[in-house]
């Protein structure tokens, strides 16, 4: 079951990104072939980046491929990388629940709003940012239990290329 929804979510950024880039083509023919730029182009192209960016960080990239500042981390003892990642996921999936409510009541309220040229509802645009809320919750609140039964405090290793 894990698998499929692995696959579901890079076939959905796989999806997001190679529409990104035939819009981003189309742009390109349309500005500099025909000399006749569209607009809905540059539009639904930044919905579009929206919504890799987002999807993306929140269900396709695992969290040792993210940015981190691994200096601290790899100078300390297992003791204290347990409470370093115990109290630093306990501050960003803290900090993201308490926002989450925020959060959906904003993006719920720009329903109300249109894009510009396209009219496509501002709470379409901005929906996966909820989803990164949600997904953030979720891997702190496992990596606290896992950090807290002694797991994932090895060195920060450099992903593979």
């Amino acid at each position: 079951m894990r698998q499929l929804f692995k696959r579901l979510g890079d076939g959905v950024s796989v999806a997001l990104f190679t529409a990104l880039f035939l819009v981003f083509i189309v742009q390109i023919v349309a500005r500099f072939v025909f000399q006749r730029p569209l607009p809905w182009t540059d539009e639904l192209a930044v919905m579009l980046y929206v919504w890799v960016i987002l999807w993306s960080a929140a269900l396709v990239v695992p969290e040792r491929e993210h940015v981190m500042f691994d200096l601290v981390w790899n100078a300390v003892g297992p003791a204290v990388r347990r409470v370093l990642r115990i109290v630093g996921h306990g501050m960003l999936g803290g900090l993201c629940a308490w926002a989450l409510p925020a959060t959906w009541d904003y993006v719920h309220f720009m329903a109300r709003e249109g894009t510009p040229v396209l009219g496509v509802p501002f709470m379409l645009v901005f929906a996966p940012f909820v989803l990164l809320m949600v997904a953030l919750i979720v891997r702190s609140a496992v990596a606290i239990v896992r950090a807290w039964r002694g797991l994932d405090l090895g060195d920060a290793a450099i992903p593979s290329a």
